[in-house]
Parts: C-alpha cells; sequence; structure tokens
C-alpha cells in the first residue's frame, strides 16, 4: 500500500489497546510500589500483591492481542517527514525490546508463583502452573523478575522520551498517530 493510502494515524483499536497496556503497567507497577507501606501478611498488602499478578497477567493478555493485531490486521501509517533510516531501525529494535518485555515479565511472574506452589489468579479463576515447584526456581526467577522491573522503568522511559524528540525536536508525528483524536 502507497504511503498516499495509508492512514495518518493507527486505528482507533490500536490506540485503545496501546494506552490500555500503559495503564495496567503502570497499575501492575503501582500495586507492586505500594505494598511495601504495608505489614507482611496484611490483607492489603497480599490484595495489592495478587491485583499486580492479575494486572501482569492483563498485560500478557492484551500484548499477545497487540501483537497478533499488528502484525496481521493493522497497518502502521507512515512518520511524515520520514526518519532518518538509522531511526527507523532503532525504533523497530526499541518496539522489540518493549514486546519482549511485556511478554517475559508476566510469564516470570506466573513462573514465581507456579514454582512457590502458590494459585495464579486472574480474573476469578485459577490459572495453571507452568512449572512444578522449586523454592531454587522461584528464587532465581525471582531476582530476574525484579531486575526486569527496573530494566522497564528505563525502556518506557525511552519510549516516551522518543515520541516526546519526535513531537518537539523532530517535528514529525510520530506522537500524533497514537494520540487519540480531539473532538472535531
Amino acid at each position: 500500500m502507497s504511503d498516499a493510502l495509508r492512514p495518518s494515524r493507527y486505528a482507533n483499536t490500536a490506540i485503545l489497546i496501546h494506552w490500555l497496556v500503559v495503564l495496567l503497567v503502570m497499575a501492575a507497577y503501582a500495586c507492586i510500589l505500594l505494598r511495601e507501606n504495608y505489614e507482611r501478611g496484611s490483607d492489603i498488602r497480599e490484595a495489592l500483591k495478587t491485583w499486580h499478578f492479575m494486572l501482569g497477567l492483563g498485560v500478557l493478555a492484551t500484548t499477545l492481542l497487540r501483537a497478533g493485531l499488528r502484525a496481521f490486521v493493522w497497518n502502521t501509517p507512515p512518520i511524515t517527514p520520514a526518519p532518518p533510516r538509522f531511526l527507523h531501525w532503532l525504533s523497530i529494535a526499541a518496539h522489540l525490546a518493549i514486546y519482549i518485555w511485556l511478554i517475559i515479565m508476566p510469564l516470570a511472574g506466573w513462573t514465581i508463583l507456579s514454582a512457590e506452589g502458590d494459585p495464579i489468579p486472574f480474573l476469578g479463576l485459577n490459572l495453571p502452573p507452568l512449572t512444578g515447584v522449586s523454592e531454587n526456581l522461584a528464587e532465581q526467577v525471582q531476582g530476574l523478575h525484579e531486575a526486569g522491573g527496573t530494566v522497564g522503568y528505563f525502556l518506557l522511559g525511552l519510549h516516551a522520551t522518543a515520541a516526546l524528540f519526535h513531537h518537539y525536536l523532530m517535528k514529525d508525528n510520530t506522537l500524533l498517530r497514537m494520540l487519540p483524536r480531539r473532538g472535531r
């Protein structure tokens, strides 16, 4: 499809799912950070931990849906004016890293719960474990999951910074393609 025939913005469903993932990730981070304010074993701390798990699994489900739709249904609107080729390839690498992170982090959380022998709650269901009970595996994956949480701050911060860089310095439509439409 020629650039002249492609839309200048992402599909409304693509925009909605993008911002839904943003909200789910923010909420998952908020739950796990807020839980530190409460005593171990307290009801609110346990509830925040459970919400963290469910939100993470929501991120996984939504990301897999988004990746499938992006690969097979949605067209990517062109950036105008077109950025230098190296920025295009850097963008592809950054988006791939974010998608991998959005998939691996929830799978790591699911693995931790599985290895601890804990239930895996999601929308009133208990999902099947991904592995057998193994305290050693749970500890190893927990360390990786926590390090991945730190990596996420940088990946998502870089993504937001790049969008603002494109908007204010490159003066292209990168950011506008993913923003909801304003009133007419």
